[in-house]
């Protein structure tokens, strides 16, 4: 008996897909649980539109990740801190401030997850950052931390 698969199910196959199980099993486990649907025509033409507008939404969503690493190119963020008599900083500048002072200064929203640092920046000067924006794209981040007076 052919079903489409509504949630993953162990050792069957994962959502959307189409498989085929003993008629006993889709009868009795599958179908009441709510785990699968009978592939009629219907359930794969549905299943085929679910399909279609999941790879519209994904490239949309690469689209969008191109375009920030694109903004991102051309949007120097400043950050001003204070610091000691030979340049430490006082404190530390974290991701979440580089995606602070990137919305305040650009508009440009990244959460501080996406932004990449191996340990926070604790002196003064310029930096690269690299963002992870998903779907495999990056950008780079130009950090420069200057005195505040």
């Amino acid at each position: 008996m052919k079903v489409i698969l509504q949630q993953d199910v162990k050792g069957q196959g994962k959502k959307g897909q189409m498989i085929e199980v003993a008629e006993g099993y889709a009868r009795n486990f599958l179908l009441p649980r709510k785990l699968a649907v009978l592939a009629t025509a219907d359930a794969m033409n549905t299943m085929r539109l679910q399909e279609k507008a999941k790879r519209a939404e994904e490239a949309r969503q690469r689209a969008e990740a191109v375009e920030t690493a694109e903004k991102l190119k051309n949007a120097p963020v400043k950050i001003t801190a204070r610091a000691g008599a030979n340049g430490k900083l006082f404190g530390a500048v974290t991701s979440k401030e580089v995606s602070d002072a990137l919305q305040a200064q650009y508009g440009i929203e990244l959460g501080k997850q996406k932004i990449v640092m191996e340990e926070p920046i604790k002196a003064y000067g310029s930096y690269q950052l690299k963002a992870k924006l998903g779907f495999e794209v990056s950008g780079t981040v130009y950090v420069m931390v200057v005195e505040e007076k």
